[in-house]
């Protein structure tokens, strides 16, 4: 075999690998945002501020309406939202499926979705997020997580679900529900305003914590697609000096 052919067939396989390379990097980042919600975990029976993120994915239109649904199956006694300049809001309430009693009194009624709607032509515009922000608690003492169904409108009409649940052990969904993964129970009591601030502390640390081990993923991820890179480089350096000399 000629050293031509050689060369030629070696300069193939190093642009294999760079593609190769490529395409990990791609699959290495996201393939679209969500709708999210954080504290990402919160105590059971505590307190929380919940804030729902909400990124506009379109490159055409904005998002102009969040349509968050709160569970009924374990019911969440006391939400109050707050204002947002530019939106208005629409608390529904229901009685709960069973009796409920909170700090010793009968609950008759559970918010059971709240809907925010921009004003005059306003919304989340393509490429931007918002947040929309509640008070709620006690959250459930049963069970690990609390889900928010979610439902974003968009300027043209198009509405997202962000509906999906997995179950444990499942692969990644295309449009997973927000949710809230329930820790053990605080211990601490809440303040005037409903908010636990002893577990409102611990799940901001627990989310920071889970940022960090996010960013040492990705970083090691392209430590290692850099260094595919680095040797494919190298041997097509070679590749080249050796058909010169």
């Amino acid at each position: 075999m000629s050293r031509t052919i050689r060369t030629a067939r070696l300069r193939r396989g190093v642009l294999c690998a760079l593609a190769a390379a490529a395409g990990t990097i791609a699959l290495a980042v996201p393939a679209s945002a969500h709708v999210t919600v954080s504290p990402a975990e919160a105590a059971a029976g505590g307190y929380a501020t919940l804030s729902f993120k909400v990124p506009t994915e379109s490159d055409t239109a904005s998002t102009t309406g969040i349509d968050v649904q709160f569970p009924t199956d374990a019911p969440i006694a006391s939400v109050t939202v707050q204002p947002k300049p530019g939106w208005t809001y629409k608390v529904t309430k229901g009685a709960p499926p069973a009796p409920l009693t909170v700090h010793g009194s009968q609950v008759s009624e559970i918010v059971t979705r709240i809907t925010w709607t921009a004003q005059d032509g306003g919304g989340i515009k393509p490429g931007e997020f918002d947040t929309f922000s509640v008070s709620a608690g006690p959250l459930p003492e049963k069970g690990d997580q609390v889900v928010f169904k979610t439902l974003q409108t968009y300027s043209d009409g198009e509405v997202v679900r962000w509906v999906d649940v997995a179950a444990a052990g499942a692969a990644e969904l295309e449009h997973p529900a927000p949710r809230v993964t329930l820790t053990a129970a605080a211990a601490a009591g809440h303040d005037d305003d409903g908010d636990d601030t002893a577990s409102i502390e611990y799940t901001a640390a627990t989310e920071s914590d889970s940022t960090s081990d996010g960013t040492a993923r990705a970083l090691g991820i392209t430590g290692l697609v850099l260094g595919v890179l680095g040797l494919a480089a190298g041997a097509f350096a070679l590749i080249t000096t050796r058909r010169r000399a």
